[in-house]
Formats: structure tokens, sequence, C-alpha cells
């Protein structure tokens, strides 16, 4: 059984910063690609930002690019995902997203997704 949880997520103004923190837990053997995407109210998921392996190969959304950083503890098997400057466009609920070989399956890597945590962005 792998679960992932979120946490960090709250309401603040435009201007300011959230750290968003995702924890994967269970039985884990190893973790590929762990990422970050969110949906706005009445629009699509998106993908936001996302790390490989020991986290050394980032990609970001262009809309976020320069403000936002996704870093991994893959001695925690989290990941986070550093928001500043935030804007009222950026409101949505993000969940975090890991591709993970488990002990009851071991040669596949299969998606885990978290519930989410919303972030809201005041004018």
């Amino acid at each position: 059984q792998v679960q992932l949880v979120e946490s960090g997520g709250g309401l603040v103004q435009a201007g300011g910063s959230l750290r968003l923190s995702c924890a994967a837990s269970g039985s884990i053997v190893s973790i590929n690609t762990m990422a970050w995407y969110r949906q706005a109210p009445e629009k699509q998921r998106e993908l936001v930002a996302a790390t490989r392996g020991s986290g050394g190969s980032t990609n970001y959304a262009d809309s976020v690019k320069g403000r936002f950083t996704i870093s991994r503890d893959n001695a925690k098997n989290t990941v986070y995902l550093q928001m500043n400057s935030l804007k009222p466009e950026d409101t949505a609920v993000y969940s975090c997203k890991a591709d993970i070989s488990s002990y009851g399956s071991i040669w596949q890597y299969r998606e885990y997704w978290g519930q989410g945590t919303q972030v809201t962005v005041s004018s």
C-alpha cells in the first residue's frame, strides 16, 4: 500500500509565498518522477513542475518559471514546491503525483496521486 499526502496549502495575498510538501509512504521500492499539478475552478488540470530521479532534472510550466522551485528529499520520499511571488491566477488545488515501484509490483512503476491541497491567492 502506497499513499501520498500533501500539505502546506492555504490563503495568501498576491506577492506572498507558500511551500507545499508531498510525502510518500508505504511499501516503496523506488520513486522515479515526482511532480506537482494544479487544477483551477472550471479549468483542466495542468502540470506545474516535475523532477526526475535524484532531482537533478526539473521542468516547469512557463507560467511559473522563475517563481516556483521544485525539490525533493529522497531519503524522506518527499517532494516540495516553493512558490514565491504568488499571483491570483495561481489559485488552484495543487496535487502531487509520483511514479512508484512497490513491493507488490517491483518491476513496474505506477502513478499515485495525493488528494490535493488548496492554494488561494487573493488580490
